[in-house]
């Protein structure tokens, strides 16, 4: 058994090999102009039942707006739909709101004479004279990607389809709404086509080139599963958090190891964080935003702060200390890292002496001690700046883990916080203290988790249909037929690429009637009663109080198919023992990970250094090696 994971980071390029004696892990630094020059150097040529692989190539390149011109089709009336969006404003105060601008540009559109109703009736047809003008249209754009979103097709995809197969037949890059996401409200669907179309000739160029060189590719998506490469390229959106969802299954199965089921992730790495609840599943979501934009596809739940080991810190114009979201990436990189000169989280922790100047950084690079102190003066005295840099960035990490545990109901108390990322267990303790974790648990592997929990990742498919259905006594329409169409749907497009379903999961996106949103609730089976009941207790959950007596409506209906996960081991492979480091710093005694057996106790303050990452135990704290190989961090007795 060889089976290799890989996740391209802001500032490294992760790599796990698991075999049947244990993992062997590597870093490299990541590449950002062309994310698979560092994954293809740093993959073996060797032969492997699998390559498994997340990237943040999506998100990036719509981040940066790397992308072709794109043009969006649109039902006549509806030109101004991406400027539009929704009523809510983000800053409530902001005299002069600017949005952010969409991939669309406001003149790349291209309405169409044709208006189907709520039910997909024919209002107004699409004829072939007004077929014609379109696709005119198109080709005299000089555009080389088009997004098609008419009202109301995820009811009916005829005119859409209709649209696509003639721009297809002209040789222009097309997608349709209601293939990429047939589901009810106009501006979010829009949106992700419009962003499906953005990112597909940067997401399939990407992968055709990985494709060409790795055999047996599997891609990593949001929703904590893994698709084939033409499946990514075809749906590039459901990439968007590829790297992350891998952090969280990590974090779930090393959990579930030691003992943990109730678990806050917290993934910090060189550009963000990411932080994620599992209250014994995985929680999905819908929809997410990107720097502005609406992406409604099946994803993690995860929170994301640009707080990582190479966020910017920096004096505001009010005299304030600010830490990221600018980050310094793989390059230039932290000024510890020799090329860059602004300070950085990484360069504060140095200072510290948290990271410690003799281990190198992801094994190959030794910090600068000298331009990280450098880079600091720059704010103040080395030495106090970097404890206020620490500080910043922990406090807008509690905010995030706050945000996905007290604003929804949940008590940190009963939760244990799983620290990985190559900074996340150098601050773990010190947020945990401050948002009332009681637990720090740091897998064997911090550092590489995220490309770990990929390996974990079971071949999965998810299909939605919206159903528009009030649930009560006496409604005659009925979710069970139109159930029945989409698990065959879901089971024939899973069976076509090869693998059996083992598995199927039911989930409906349901709110009370005359509320304006929705929460997706999974369900056992399809019927009346089942998806009623589920959604009360969910909203009892969410916000404190179930309105029982008011009608639900279903507004989407998603089924889900997974194949076997396959078993993968989670401890890393024998290596050779290691002695005790005797050295120490300004934050405490040096500790080798690799030195610490099972039932090792060791008592902070201590660095604790191993190749991928390197954890920190305040004063006060007190770390036991468990059964599982995981370091398990408490507030001494």
């Amino acid at each position: 058994m060889r089976h290799l994971g890989i996740d391209v980071g802001g500032t490294f390029t992760d790599f796990v090999e698991a075999r049947e004696d244990g993992l062997r892990t590597w870093k490299r630094l990541s590449t950002p102009e062309a994310p698979e020059k560092s994954v293809l150097a740093g993959t073996p040529r060797d032969d492997f039942e699998r390559v498994v692989h997340g990237s943040t190539v999506a998100t990036n390149a719509l981040l940066e707006r790397k992308g072709p011109r794109t043009v969006l089709i649109v039902t006549e009336g509806f030109k101004d739909l991406l400027e539009i969006r929704r009523q809510t404003r983000p800053r409530l105060y902001e005299l002069e709101p600017q949005r952010t601008p969409h991939v669309v540009r406001r003149g790349d559109v291209i309405p169409v004479r044709e208006r189907l109703d709520h039910e997909g009736n024919t209002i107004v047809p699409l004829d072939d004279a007004e077929l014609e003008r379109v696709v005119d249209a198109a080709k005299s754009s000089g555009s080389q990607a088009f997004a098609i979103c008419l009202l109301h097709s995820y009811a009916n995809p005829e005119h859409e389809l209709r649209i696509l197969r003639a721009l297809e037949a002209c040789g222009l890059s097309a997608c349709a709404s209601a293939e990429v996401l047939p589901e009810y409200r106009e501006y979010e669907r829009a949106s992700t086509t419009a962003i499906n179309a953005f990112l597909q000739p940067t997401v399939a160029g990407y992968v055709s080139r990985l494709e060409a060189s790795l055999a047996r590719l599997r891609i990593m998506h949001s929703a904590a599963g893994l698709s084939a490469a033409g499946e990514a390229a075809s749906r590039p959106v459901s990439m968007i958090l590829s790297g992350p969802a891998g952090g969280v299954l990590g974090a779930r199965a090393v959990a579930a190891q030691s003992g943990f089921d109730r678990i806050i992730s917290f993934d910090m790495g060189g550009t963000s964080t990411d932080v994620a609840l599992c209250d014994g599943e995985v929680t999905l979501r819908n929809t997410t935003e990107v720097d502005g934009m609406t992406v409604q596809a099946p994803l993690v739940d995860i929170e994301t702060v640009g707080a990582g080991g190479g966020s910017i810190a920096r004096v505001d114009e009010g005299g304030a200390l600010t830490v990221g979201p600018e980050s310094a990436g793989a390059d230039p990189g932290p000024a510890c890292y020799g090329r860059g000169t602004l300070p950085t989280v990484s360069d504060a922790n140095l200072v510290l002496g948290r990271l410690w100047e003799h281990q190198p950084l992801g094994g190959s690079l030794l910090p600068d001690a000298a331009r990280a102190h450098e880079a600091l003066t720059s704010l103040g005295a080395p030495e106090v700046m970097a404890e206020a840099v620490t500080q910043v960035a922990n406090a807008n990490m509690a905010r995030a883990i706050r945000r996905v545990s007290l604003e929804r109901g949940h008590d940190p108390e009963g939760f244990t916080l799983v620290a990985f990322g190559g900074a996340g267990p150098l601050h773990a303790c010190q947020v945990a203290e401050e948002v009332g974790i009681p637990r720090v648990l740091v897998p064997r592997v911090p550092g590489v988790l995220s490309a770990l929990g990929m390996l974990t990742a079971p071949e999965a498919l998810e299909r939605s249909q919206a159903m528009l259905i009030e649930l009560g006594a006496g409604v005659a329409d009925s979710p069970q037929q139109g159930a029945r169409a989409l698990e065959d749907e879901a089971r024939a497009a899973f069976t076509a690429e090869g693998f059996a379903v083992e598995r199927l999961t039911w989930s409906a996106d349901m709110r009370y009637r005359g509320q304006a949103h929705e929460l997706r609730v999974g369900v056992e089976r399809p019927e009346h009663t089942e998806f009623a009941r589920a959604f009360h207790a969910a909203h009892a959950r969410r916000y404190g109080f179930a309105a029982e007596s008011r009608p639900v409506e279903l507004v989407n209906l998603r089924a889900r198919v997974e194949a076997a996960p396959p078993s993968i081991p989670l401890a890393a492979g024998d290596g050779s023992p290691q002695a005790p480091i005797d050295g120490s710093s300004a934050a405490g005694r040096i500790v080798s990970r690799a030195s610490l057996p099972v039932g090792a106790v060791l008592n902070g303050p201590a660095v604790v250094v191993q190749e991928d990452a390197t954890s920190f135990v305040p004063g006060g704290w007190r770390g036991v090696v468990d059964d599982a190989g995981n370091l398990l961090l408490e507030p001494s007795p």
